[in-house]
């Protein structure tokens, strides 16, 4: 019995070591590739290198993305990363500029 502990020590290292972030890498590659089969036009992306876009076209394994109004660059399907939600704070109104501040705590009163 003592002679198998150290196989056993053995596999399981391996399976903890090989095998599970084996699995989970290959889960999230298939995740990935979901995200790009599902890609419609219209859609805020991120790509691997960090350039943000729309989507304006979709070919079979490019995407054309437009990154500023009027600049469309083709990509590579494979290249984007992420879908973007829009960012709540560049939907959100601007503040009134007529509004008055909120008066400083300096321990005077504030106007009444």
């Amino acid at each position: 019995m003592e002679s198998l502990l150290p196989l056993l020590v053995l596999a399981l290292a391996f399976v903890v070591l090989i095998v599970l972030p084996m699995r989970t890498r290959n889960r999230q590659l298939q995740a990935t590739r979901q995200l790009q089969a599902r890609l419609t036009t219209g859609t805020e992306v991120m790509t691997t290198s960090g350039l943000y876009g729309r989507v304006v076209g979709l070919a079979e394994d490019t995407v054309d993305l437009e990154v500023s109004p009027g600049v469309v660059v083709r990509w590579a399907r494979a290249a984007i990363a992420e879908v973007r939600q829009s960012s709540p704070a560049a939907e959100a109104p601007a503040a009134d500029a007529d509004a008055d501040p909120a008066p400083k705590s300096n321990g005077e009163p504030g106007p009444v």
